[in-house]
């Protein structure tokens, strides 16, 4: 019986230390996430700070230490699902004395004023035999539920690079549109004062001269509001860096590289990278395994268990070998009435399991609208931006030719100015456009799970996006 004990203690130490699980969650710990970020896809916009930031943003952000955090509670529930399949051994003993008290009887033995001391000191090993595997399909399901909490990790730094990265490239665009907006205001007071010297001179209607007043203070009013943009957008960046009172530094909005080489055609399995996609896929086999546990309730249980240890009455005889104490037995459990509790939870686990194969399904759905939507967005933004540079080309031939006209004495400078600010005017929708076909790049790399857009390898085999 010790020998058998004894094997027992030490095959479950053994267990404990080799298992794959408990390896895993030790390297999980100390696994770098920095491939989360995908630095590569950000290098492509050529801003060094943007990468710097997204480096902060991994240091410091707090919802990534939320989600990191999460992660290690998942491992550390994985744990004690496998210690639940290992032998438990534990030392509950005894010492204690019965005081004197009425006599003890003992069918016709009589023990009058009875006191005792009693000396317990079992070492007490059970294991459940897990003959259906249903404690080995709870691991499983645990384990299952651990990489739906990874893929949220994973989704997290998706969504806040990308939302970080969104905002920073607005404010670049917001820096450089009040840069031209207040060019556009000193250009439009400028038209206003040569109005105002045109209608003293009788040379216009005072209908003309409000009509340039009312235009200067709707550009006034454009600037106030891009400076309000401004301060929001740099008051979120601050938030997403944890350092309210950070000065942000940004890349000028001509440096920046738009990207080209974005396929036409996306291949279609790319939607498998997405978080939400192999969430879904996860979840139905966890409640799989869920649906086969609700089964195996139906089924008995066997526990193995034995003690080895010492049982005295005296402290003196403790560790006599006539003292000793050792029992070991199995244990059958079945549960003959339940009140239909787990015909319940197995139907409960089969809707559960129908619930997962339909949003498995609506995720594919999604995820391919998505994919669309943004990749369409993006086609349309290029198109704008492409139309948006050659009016401002022309616009900039027609303002060259103004001034040729002004210096030969065909223009006058109220001309002139007209045609700078038409031209600012442009300017400032090329900008526009610029940065939201940088931006639409961004829900692209967003609806492909933080990859980047791979073109169709085969299209006879591939389906199209």
């Amino acid at each position: 019986m010790k020998k058998f004990l004894t094997t027992l203690l030490l095959i479950s130490v053994v267990l404990i230390q080799t298992s794959p699980c408990f390896s895993k969650a030790k390297q999980e710990n100390t696994q770098d996430k920095t491939q989360y970020l995908n630095l590569s896809w950000w290098e492509k916009y050529n801003d060094p700070i943007l990468i710097g930031y997204l480096q902060e943003l991994y240091e410091k952000n707090h919802d990534l230490k939320i989600a990191a955090l999460k992660v290690k509670e998942g491992e550390k529930v994985v744990r004690i699902s496998l210690a639940n399949e290992l032998p438990q051994v534990s030392f509950d003993g005894n010492l204690g004395r019965t005081m004197r008290s009425s006599d003890q009887h003992f069918g016709s033995l009589v023990i009058p004023s009875y006191a005792q001391w009693g000396y317990q000191l079992p070492l007490t090993a059970s294991y459940e035999i897990d003959i259906w595997g249903e404690n080995r399909l709870k691991t499983k399901s645990v384990e299952k539920q651990l990489e739906i909490i990874k893929q949220e990790e994973r989704a997290s730094y998706i969504a806040l690079t990308s939302a970080f990265a969104t905002n920073y490239f607005n404010l670049i665009k917001t820096d450089k549109l009040l840069e031209l907006q207040e060019e556009i205001v000193k250009v439009q007071e400028e038209i206003a004062q040569k109005t105002q010297k045109k209608y003293e001179n009788g040379l216009c209607s005072v209908n003309e001269v409000i009509d340039e007043q009312k235009l200067l203070t709707s550009q006034k009013e454009l600037l106030n509001n891009l400076e309000h943009t401004r301060t929001i957008l740099e008051n979120q960046l601050r938030v997403y860096l944890s350092d309210n009172d950070k000065v942000l530094s940004r890349t000028p909005c001509d440096n920046l590289n738009l990207l080209t080489n974005i396929p036409d055609k996306i291949d279609s399995t790319a939607i498998e990278k997405r978080p939400d996609y192999i969430q879904a896929e996860e979840n139905i086999k966890k409640i799989g395994y869920d649906v086969r546990i609700a089964r195996k309730e139906f089924l008995p249980k066997f526990i193995i268990y034995g003690q080895i240890g010492f049982n005295a009455y005296q402290w003196s005889k403790l560790l006599n070998s006539y003292s000793q104490l050792a029992n070991a037995g199995i244990m059958p459990s079945f549960d003959l009435f339940s009140g239909g509790r787990k015909m319940a939870i197995l139907k409960l686990r089969k809707y559960q399991y129908e619930e997962a194969m339909h949003n498995y399904q609506k995720t594919i759905l999604t995820s391919i609208q998505e994919l669309n939507d943004s990749s369409a967005e993006l086609k349309t933004e290029q198109k704008n931006y492409q139309q948006s540079v050659e009016r401002l080309n022309l616009e900039s031939q027609k303002y060259l030719l103004m001034v040729h006209k002004n210096e030969i004495g065909a223009a006058s400078n109220l001309d002139i100015l007209y045609n700078k600010e038409q031209k600012l005017f442009t300017q400032r929708d090329e900008v526009s456009n610029k940065m939201n076909c940088i931006i639409s790049t961004i829900g692209l790399y967003k609806a492909l799970g933080g990859e980047e857009p791979q073109p169709i390898k085969d299209n006879n085999q591939k389906e199209n996006i």
